[in-house]
């Protein structure tokens, strides 16, 4: 039965997929380096120690791994605070939906912590989490099922009675790892990512109740 909903960020509460390929286009730029579309489209929903890991093996840069994800965060930081952002359309209404019928509400994003509690106090969602999981915290990242193992246990709930609300291959890939349902949000700025796998695919939240939610535990996939 439904006892909690997992959210990403990325894509999910907040449409940053634009600024996060400006600051990385920057980045790239900077190192000397060009990667191809299909290239850092593969990166979406990782973490930013995977991306910077391969992109160091892959073009041979002389940066260690934690000075080009500290390049990455600040330049994050520094657009989130000194740019306007703005929520997803219908993502606080979404939220107010689950947190009146009591169904425990998380973040598990790839983001690190600090960008997560930034954006989610900007945007005045922060009160609606009761726990956030960012993707420092854990060794493996998405597509690997970590972190949305660890938002269960920090919700104190078990993997297979929550749902995962995803716009990315590998976040979707990762939520059905961890034994849990998914819906796989089609946000056109992540690129046409490959959601088939997740339970219900939507392309906007007007249109998604709690009932739907439930609903899909009465169905296998």
């Amino acid at each position: 039965m439904l006892e909690a909903v997992i959210f990403d960020m990325d894509g999910v509460l907040i449409d940053s997929e634009p600024f996060h390929l400006d600051v990385n286009e920057k980045i790239f730029e900077n190192l000397g380096i060009n990667l191809s579309e299909d290239e850092y489209l593969s990166f979406i929903g990782t973490t930013h120690k995977d991306m910077w890991t391969t992109i160091k093996n892959r073009y041979n840069l002389p940066q260690g791994v934690p000075e080009l994800v500290n390049m990455q965060i600040s330049g994050n930081i520094e657009y989130i605070k000194n740019e306007e952002i703005e929520e997803i359309n219908g993502i606080t209404n979404l939220l107010s939906r689950i947190n009146s019928e009591n169904i425990k509400i998380g973040i598990a994003s790839s983001s690190p912590t600090e960008v997560i509690e930034l954006v989610t106090n900007k945007l005045g969602i922060r009160d609606y989490f009761s726990s956030i999981v960012g993707g420092e915290e854990i060794k493996k990242g998405k597509p690997a099922p970590d972190i949305f193992l660890k938002a269960a246990k920090c919700l104190n709930v078990k993997p297979s009675d929550c749902i995962v609300i995803e716009d990315s291959k590998n976040g979707v890939l990762a939520a059905k790892a961890a034994g849990m349902k998914c819906v796989g949000f089609k946000n056109p700025n992540s690129g046409n990512q490959d959601l088939q796998k997740a339970d219900l695919i939507i392309n906007d939240y007007d249109s998604l109740s709690v009932n739907t939610l439930r609903t899909l535990f009465q169905y296998i996939k």
